[in-house]
């Protein structure tokens, strides 16, 4: 079996184990599927996923020319906080952000090697705790817009992290925490113009990921370095896939390559 496509960051569906699909325009595999067999992946073109041309892909999927011009790729996609659509202020196209910062958005702590706090819309839970690799999350506050989410996430991050240690991730070196009673100390530190927003005391959830062994220590596969790699799939966590031997690759970091997948 051999399939051509465009990557972009694996579709998820939350199950006993999470299960993994890769949408292409004509067809999808579901990894989960693949496990334990030896799958190739060749880059073979680029596909720009704002224009479609075949050209360098920059950030985010984007060509370079499209990341600095597209609303998808604003500063605020980063950083919630630069988020004027409330204001009626444009970054790059109005109507486009006040359809996405003008929704409800979640602040929540979630923890993958270590626990972070993180911004998210409303209707991205759990996916967006699944593609982080947390195996287990809690919401914090739903605010009415993707600022104050912010302005929130940037008043906690002096309490707890906002980044993810991939590398602790993806060897499962982590700890549980009682994450009931880490949202209870930080509940304090949420700005006045957001307290009005925190959530009820919130379940933590839990989540299961579909890897049958974790590797002691991790290499990245980097398909603009070297643009074909097979190894035996071994695990998928986060937006990751885990091979035999440690090599990991990242597929949000090589979305907009065209690949081969061949399954043997």
């Amino acid at each position: 079996m051999v399939i051509t496509g465009t990557i972009q960051k694996m579709q998820t569906e939350l199950k006993e184990t999470v299960q993994y699909y890769l949408m292409f325009r004509d067809e999808f595999i579901h990894v989960n599927q693949l496990l334990n067999k030896s799958v190739r992946i060749k880059h073979v073109a680029n596909e720009c996923l704002n224009c479609g041309l075949d050209k360098k892909i920059w950030r985010q999927g984007f060509c370079y020319d499209c990341f600095i011009q597209i609303p998808q790729a604003g500063d605020w996609i980063m950083k919630p906080e630069l988020s004027r659509a409330h204001l009626d202020e444009e970054d790059r196209d109005l109507e486009y952000e006040k359809k996405v910062q003008l929704k409800p958005h979640i602040v929540y702590l979630a923890n993958s090697s270590n626990v972070k706090v993180g911004v998210t819309r409303k209707t991205q839970i759990p996916t967006r705790w699944i593609d982080q690799g947390a195996h287990e999350a809690i919401s914090i506050l739903e605010a009415p817009n993707r600022y104050l989410a912010g302005i929130t996430e940037v008043a906690l991050k002096e309490h707890v992290a906002d980044k993810t240690n991939w590398r602790k991730m993806l060897t499962n070196d982590i700890e549980d925490v009682d994450l009931l009673r880490f949202r209870e100390s930080l509940l304090n530190h949420i700005p006045e113009e957001a307290k009005a927003y925190i959530l009820d005391e919130q379940k933590e959830w839990n989540i299961q990921f579909p890897v049958l062994e974790y590797p002691k220590k991790v290499s990245s596969v980097n398909l603009s370095k070297t643009p074909e790699h097979q190894g035996i799939l071994k695990g998928i966590k986060g937006q990751y896939l885990i091979f035999e031997n440690g090599k990991v690759m990242n597929l949000r970091s090589h979305e907009g390559f065209v690949v081969e997948i061949g399954v043997e």
